[in-house]
Protein backbone atom coordinates (compact mmCIF):
# COMPACT_ATOMS: atom_id res chain seq x y z
CA UNK A 1 0.00 0.00 0.00
CA UNK A 2 2.77 2.44 0.92
CA UNK A 3 4.62 1.67 -2.26
CA UNK A 4 1.52 2.50 -4.28
CA UNK A 5 1.10 5.85 -2.52
CA UNK A 6 4.76 6.70 -3.07
CA UNK A 7 4.49 5.89 -6.78
CA UNK A 8 1.35 7.98 -7.03
CA UNK A 9 3.06 11.02 -5.48
CA UNK A 10 6.15 10.55 -7.64
CA UNK A 11 3.89 10.84 -10.68
CA UNK A 12 1.60 13.61 -9.39
CA UNK A 13 4.19 15.99 -7.90
CA UNK A 14 5.94 16.87 -11.20
CA UNK A 15 2.56 17.08 -12.88
CA UNK A 16 1.39 19.57 -10.24
CA UNK A 17 4.53 21.69 -10.63
CA UNK A 18 4.09 21.66 -14.41
CA UNK A 19 0.45 22.72 -14.04
CA UNK A 20 1.42 25.64 -11.79
CA UNK A 21 4.14 26.81 -14.18
CA UNK A 22 1.74 26.50 -17.12
CA UNK A 23 -0.96 28.44 -15.26
CA UNK A 24 1.49 31.26 -14.44
CA UNK A 25 2.78 31.37 -18.03
CA UNK A 26 -0.73 31.49 -19.52
CA UNK A 27 -1.84 34.14 -17.00
CA UNK A 28 1.20 36.31 -17.66
CA UNK A 29 0.87 35.99 -21.41
CA UNK A 30 -2.85 36.83 -21.22
CA UNK A 31 -2.18 40.01 -19.23
CA UNK A 32 0.65 40.93 -21.60
CA UNK A 33 -1.48 40.51 -24.72
CA UNK A 34 -4.51 42.29 -23.31
CA UNK A 35 -2.45 45.20 -21.97
CA UNK A 36 -0.47 45.67 -25.16
CA UNK A 37 -3.61 45.34 -27.30
CA UNK A 38 -5.83 47.74 -25.33
CA UNK A 39 -3.92 50.32 -23.32
CA UNK A 40 -1.33 51.76 -25.73
CA UNK A 41 -3.91 52.58 -28.44
CA UNK A 42 -6.55 53.80 -25.99
CA UNK A 43 -4.48 55.81 -23.52
CA UNK A 44 -1.06 56.11 -25.13
CA UNK A 45 0.62 54.03 -22.41
CA UNK A 46 3.78 52.02 -23.07
CA UNK A 47 3.79 48.36 -23.95
CA UNK A 48 4.93 46.00 -21.19
CA UNK A 49 7.15 42.92 -21.00
CA UNK A 50 6.16 39.44 -19.88
CA UNK A 51 7.74 39.98 -16.43
CA UNK A 52 5.88 43.25 -15.96
CA UNK A 53 2.67 41.44 -16.92
CA UNK A 54 3.40 38.81 -14.24
CA UNK A 55 3.94 41.61 -11.73
CA UNK A 56 0.61 43.19 -12.64
CA UNK A 57 -1.09 39.80 -12.37
CA UNK A 58 0.41 39.23 -8.91
CA UNK A 59 -0.52 42.75 -7.79
CA UNK A 60 -4.12 42.31 -8.93
CA UNK A 61 -4.26 38.94 -7.20
CA UNK A 62 -3.05 40.50 -3.95
CA UNK A 63 -5.33 43.54 -4.15
CA UNK A 64 -8.51 41.96 -5.50
CA UNK A 65 -8.31 38.18 -5.31
CA UNK A 66 -6.60 37.22 -2.09
CA UNK A 67 -4.64 34.00 -2.01
CA UNK A 68 -7.42 31.43 -2.14
CA UNK A 69 -9.64 30.02 0.53
CA UNK A 70 -12.86 30.87 -1.33
CA UNK A 71 -14.19 33.47 1.04
CA UNK A 72 -12.08 32.72 4.09
CA UNK A 73 -13.46 34.16 7.32
CA UNK A 74 -16.13 36.12 5.46
CA UNK A 75 -18.07 33.02 4.51
CA UNK A 76 -17.98 31.86 8.14
CA UNK A 77 -19.27 35.23 9.25
CA UNK A 78 -22.04 35.03 6.65
CA UNK A 79 -23.10 31.61 7.98
CA UNK A 80 -23.15 32.89 11.58
CA UNK A 81 -25.25 35.91 10.58
CA UNK A 82 -27.67 33.70 8.63
CA UNK A 83 -28.03 31.44 11.66
CA UNK A 84 -28.72 34.43 13.92
CA UNK A 85 -31.29 35.83 11.49
CA UNK A 86 -33.09 32.47 11.39
CA UNK A 87 -33.50 32.64 15.16
CA UNK A 88 -34.89 36.19 15.15
CA UNK A 89 -38.55 37.06 14.97
CA UNK A 90 -39.67 39.09 11.91
CA UNK A 91 -39.91 42.22 14.11
CA UNK A 92 -36.35 41.72 15.43
CA UNK A 93 -35.07 41.16 11.90
CA UNK A 94 -36.67 44.37 10.65
CA UNK A 95 -35.33 46.36 13.60
CA UNK A 96 -31.86 44.94 12.92
CA UNK A 97 -32.09 45.91 9.22
CA UNK A 98 -33.19 49.43 10.10
CA UNK A 99 -30.30 49.77 12.54
CA UNK A 100 -27.79 48.70 9.88
CA UNK A 101 -29.30 51.03 7.30
CA UNK A 102 -29.20 54.02 9.65
CA UNK A 103 -25.60 53.30 10.74
CA UNK A 104 -24.34 53.09 7.18
CA UNK A 105 -26.43 55.92 5.75
CA UNK A 106 -29.00 53.92 3.78
CA UNK A 107 -32.05 55.25 5.52
CA UNK A 108 -33.37 57.94 7.77
CA UNK A 109 -31.78 58.09 11.22
CA UNK A 110 -33.91 56.52 13.94
CA UNK A 111 -36.26 58.79 15.84
CA UNK A 112 -35.86 59.31 19.58
CA UNK A 113 -38.50 56.70 20.42
CA UNK A 114 -36.76 54.14 18.14
CA UNK A 115 -33.39 54.98 19.69
CA UNK A 116 -34.73 54.36 23.20
CA UNK A 117 -36.32 51.07 22.10
CA UNK A 118 -32.95 49.76 20.95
Amino acid sequence: MRLRMRRKWIFLAPLGVLAIVLFIAIGGESVLLLWNWLLPPLFGWHQITFWQALGILALCRILFGGWGGHGGHRSGMRRRMAKRCEQMTPEERERFRQGIRSRFGFGAPPTESESKAQ
